[in-house]
This record gives C-alpha cells, sequence and structure tokens, in this order.
C-alpha cells in the first residue's frame, strides 16, 4: 500500500507492511504493545534540588545555559566527557520546567541504567513523584519526572515538554529508526541530549537552526582522565594476565571490571579466573539476578566483576580499575565503546587515577583512536 505511513514509528517502507482482514499494518514496531498515555498538562510544583555538592564552573556555566536555551525554544547537545557530570548538568532544567507545569522524561537505552538514576533523582528532587517504566515495571506511567528506557518512549505520543535523553550513542538506541522516530514523537517541546561519543550524524543536526552544541572536555574534578595502556598478547595468555593483575589489585585494595566481547566468553572467563581470585563475579545481559550482583559488588562484597558491555555505561565506583580483553576486536570494541569503558575510571574527585588495560592480540585502529581522543580531551585542563 504506497499511501501507508505508520503512525507510531513513520515506516512507509512496503517490505515492513502486513495486512490483516485487508488493512495495512506496521511490522517494524509491533512488538511495541501496551498501554499509551495522553497528555494533560501539569500543575505548575515546587522542585527544589537536594544535593550535597555544588556544580563546578564549568557544569554550572552549561546549566545556566540550557535552561536559556530551553525557555528559547533550542534544541541543546551535551558534548562532554565521560565523567564531566552531564546528568547533574541537566538538573536546572528539569527543575525549572516542573516549575512552571511542564511534563518532563528523562530517557536512556538500558534499563539498568535507568534503575540506577531512579535512585539518584529521587534523591535529588525529594519534594517530586519520580517514576521508572520499563519492561515488566509499567504500572505507573506518570509522575513529575518520568525515568524510562527508550523503548518505552511509544507510550508517549506528544507528552513531554522536556525530554532530556543520556548516552544517545548507545545500543540499542543508536541507528535504531524505530526509537529515533518514537522519541521524535514523543517530544512536544525541547529535547537535552548529552553524550561522551556523538555520532557525526547528531553533531550536524545540531549545527541547524534553533540547535546549539555546548561542550565540556573536562572533567568535574579538573583531574586527567586516565589513558588507556595497551598489552599486546596472545589470546591464551589475556586470561593469565587478568589474574595476576587482580591479585595485585585485591592486595591493594581496588575493585576492577574486566569485559569481555560476549556472554560466552564472559562465563568463560569467570570460571577460570574464579579458580585462582576468590571474591568475584559475572554479570551480563541475560543473567538474571544481575542487579542483586551489582548491589553486593557495590557493597563491596566482590571486589571484581567479569562484565560484558552491560556495565560499560552509567556506573561509579570509587578507586576502579578496567581491563578489556580481547579489545582489539573492532565489531564489539569501537572507539565509542573503548572511550565509555575507560570512563569508568577516576570519576571521583578523592580518587582520580586508575588503570584503564586494553588487552589485545594487535594495537586495532579503534583502540588508537580511544587513546588519541582521551588524550586530546586532557590537554583542555
Amino acid at each position: 500500500m504506497e499511501n501507508f505511513i505508520c503512525e507510531r514509528c513513520g515506516n512507509r517502507d512496503p517490505r515492513y507492511i502486513g495486512f490483516k482482514n485487508g488493512k495495512p499494518y506496521c511490522r517494524r514496531c509491533i512488538s511495541f504493545q501496551g498501554e499509551s498515555v495522553s497528555y494533560e498538562k501539569p500543575l505548575p510544583k515546587r522542585a527544589p534540588l537536594n544535593l550535597h555538592y555544588g556544580l563546578s564552573q564549568d557544569q554550572a556555566r552549561l546549566s545556566e545555559k540550557i535552561v536559556s536555551n530551553f525557555k528559547n525554544g533550542i534544541d541543546t547537545l551535551v558534548y562532554a566527557v565521560c565523567g564531566a557530570g552531564k546528568t547533574e548538568i541537566s538538573y536546572a532544567v528539569i527543575s525549572y520546567a516542573i516549575s512552571q507545569g511542564m511534563t518532563v522524561g528523562f530517557a536512556l537505552p538500558r534499563r539498568d541504567v535507568v534503575i540506577e538514576l531512579f535512585y539518584r533523582l529521587k534523591e535529588s528532587f525529594p519534594e517530586n513523584k519520580v517514576v521508572a517504566v520499563f519492561g515488566q515495571h509499567t504500572s505507573v506511567l506518570k509522575g513529575d519526572i518520568i525515568i524510562l528506557t527508550t523503548h518505552q518512549l511509544f507510550r508517549y505520543p506528544n507528552y513531554f515538554d522536556l525530554l532530556v535523553m543520556d548516552e544517545i550513542d548507545a545500543f540499542p538506541f543508536k541507528d535504531n529508526p524505530v526509537l529515533i522516530a518514537m522519541y521524535r514523537r514523543a517530544m512536544r517541546g525541547s529535547c537535552v541530549l548529552m553524550s561522551a561519543t556523538p555520532s557525526e550524524n547528531v553533531i550536524q543536526e545540531f549545527k541547524k537552526p534553533d540547535h546549539e552544541i555546548l561542550e565540556l572536555r573536562t572533567r568535574f574534578h579538573h583531574q586527567e582522565i586516565p589513558l588507556p595502556q595497551t598489552k599486546i598478547m596472545p589470546s591464551f595468555l589475556q586470561p593469565l594476565f587478568v589474574v595476576a593483575k587482580l591479585l595485585h589489585y585485591k592486595k591493594e585494595g581496588k575493585c576492577c571490571f574486566v569485559f569481555t566481547p560476549s556472554i560466552e566468553e564472559c562465563e568463560m572467563l569467570y570460571r577460570f579466573v574464579s579458580c585462582f581470585v576468590k571474591g568475584g563475579s559475572f554479570v551480563h545481559s541475560k543473567k538474571e539476578n544481575r542487579q542483586e550482583t551489582i548491589g553486593i559488588f557495590k557493597k563491596k562484597g566482590y571486589f571484581y566483576l567479569i562484565t560484558t558491555s552491560v556495565l560499560e555505561r552509567g556506573v561509579t565506583f570509587k578507586n576502579l580499575q578496567v581491563m578489556v580483553t580481547h579489545a582489539d576486536r573492532e565489531s564489539i570494541y569501537s572507539s565509542s565503546a573503548l572511550i565509555q569503558i575507560a570512563g569508568r575510571v577516576g570519576r571521583k574527585s578523592d580518587a582520580p587515577g586508575g588503570d584503564v588495560i586494553f588487552l589485545g592480540e594487535v594495537e586495532s585502529k579503534a583502540m588508537k583512536d580511544a587513546h588519541d581522543e582521551i588524550q586530546f580531551c586532557n590537554t583542555f585542563l
């Protein structure tokens, strides 16, 4: 049917159009089923912030500019390094929107990060109703601040006066035409997009009128981002290197993430490492109790986790060290992914250093590009 355009995702490609009882339907977004929310203008409310720290001068400058842009209907891209404090930079515009009687959404691609942010925003906005919406957690859909996965944006057509979106370069949102269409459909006002590694397409989009890019190339504590070290060795030696390093970190009282390219390799490496180094566990997207495992790690019940990319973003731990096995596998580890992984280290002002170690049989272009980008950002100090 040539004139059919899906109202939900904008699809008009005949390859993704089916027919039922003679009527067309979209097969591209058919899996997005569930209750949708109608827009109702909220009443203005107080939204005082509960912060146990002040913003840095650079953070405060960007925060004020975001509020100014929002007031003037300008969409903002915050292009800031990992550990710059992007989330905190968005608090002022969220508070302003609530005080003006506007709907506020904060979307992220990954469920784990949504859960983490939910607790942070509940503490930071103690007088407001903060709700989290993600798969199997959709009983409450309305609140002063709605934190949701990008998959749940389909429930909010033409709904958000302010839509903040973090980690826009992450799977599964990146380059996903259905999720991108749903993000555009959910926004009735202005957006604030945030990323440490935005794609060239996103950068070009924000060079248009009524858009602005705000850059922040330093961390809030104004210390250097730890530079990755590249260790070249055969694949069969990498588990032995990991064991030796973990034993060293254990003596020093430091914690560590060890990244692997796949679920199978994650479990395999853990089985090997756990024979020599106790006090750890593993997490990946298919592990049902991974939030419990991460919680034990937070409480220092574990000092190391073997992990896939599920811990690549949105987590902060003091004295964290990072190793990446098979970092030369560019189909998994793009320069953006490696920059995000490296960005887990040194995020605390009282522990700004740490090890970032890329293990590979060769130094890939992505490994070199990640190193060079971090080195470049450090020149802004």
